[in-house]
């Protein structure tokens, strides 16, 4: 099986599992009558904390194996862009939007993907792909100005906030490929949420989530949601997506967002979320965008084997 068709079938399973995980953070929030059980920040250290235990022996022998000492800087941001942060970035941008919205907003990554390729790589660009960011641009702007439409009681700080998830998962995947291939993508995963423990333990601790595993009638329905969160679209996934990057490159890694909002609005349909014409229409104005910025890739793939 070559490289590319390895990259194209886990490109698809990724895009199964973290087009799900946007209904399981509402579900780990709310519960089926509409109660909250967890709060944003509750459900984010929470996923990050059982993630980046169930991973700790991996990284233990990650650390062991550490090549350079500057490249605790590069696990840092990964661990912080790349898992941390949007965990309660998107957490957060859920207590105001659908999670159908949420999911096809994350198709702004392969554009910002594509300009920090440009902009800190100085990577030359193709007309295609200036094309593309600017359609893109235009598609993420209308596609705000039309969220609220759909919004529970967010404005527009909730949209924006997924917008910065989507950023920072840019910065994580380039560190990734080019700071970072000289290791197993199991020791980038385990050893960047390793970074992330504390942290989140802290977070765990002071904002009494405990308590309310212990006490809330509805705690076990918001904790399967986590823990299915924790363990596959976060641990597993993220060792995937690894993967992929080593496979294929940043860009293309990042194209499991073309396919990712399809999952997250029908399974957000199937749960009664509310979208609407303008939302669909600005979505596909963006994926039109990202398949021209991706269109070098794409026919230079299918040149090579």
């Amino acid at each position: 099986m070559t490289n590319a068709l390895k990259s194209w079938i886990l490109l698809i399973i990724l895009s199964i599992i973290w087009g799900s995980s946007f209904i399981l953070m509402k579900k780990a929030m709310y519960s089926s009558s509409g109660e909250t059980i967890f709060s944003s920040s509750q459900v984010g250290s929470l996923r990050m904390l059982i993630a980046s235990t169930v991973l700790l022996p991996w990284a233990i022998k990650g650390w062991r194996a550490l090549k350079s000492k500057k490249d605790v800087l590069f696990f840092f941001v990964v661990g912080t862009c790349g898992s941390f942060l949007p965990a309660f970035l998107f957490t957060f941008a859920e207590t105001g939007i659908t999670s159908g919205l949420a999911g096809m907003l994350n198709s702004f990554t392969p554009i910002f993907t594509l300009l920090l390729t440009f902009l800190v790589l100085r990577q030359r660009l193709y007309p295609s792909q200036y094309l593309g960011v600017s359609i893109g641009t235009i598609g993420i702007i209308l596609l705000v100005l039309t969220g609220q439409k759909s919004a529970l009681s967010g404005d527009i700080i909730h949209i924006f906030a997924v917008v910065l998830a989507t950023l920072l998962y840019a910065i994580s995947l380039s560190t990734i490929k080019y700071k970072l291939s000289h290791y197993t993508s199991l020791q980038v995963t385990s050893i960047s949420l390793s970074l992330v423990w504390l942290p989140s333990l802290l977070i765990v601790i002071f904002s009494k989530t405990m308590s309310v595993v212990a006490s809330h009638e509805f705690a076990k329905e918001g904790l399967t949601a986590i823990i299915l969160l924790a363990l596959i679209g976060t641990a597993l996934a993220t060792v995937l997506f690894n993967i992929t990057i080593r496979l294929s490159s940043p860009l293309f890694a990042s194209s499991v967002t073309y396919l990712m909002p399809i999952v997250s609005v029908f399974i957000g349909w199937q749960f009664n979320e509310v979208i609407v014409r303008e939302q669909i229409g600005s979505m596909l104005i963006i994926l039109l965008g990202v398949l021209l910025a991706n269109l070098p890739l794409f026919l230079s793939r299918f040149k090579t084997k």
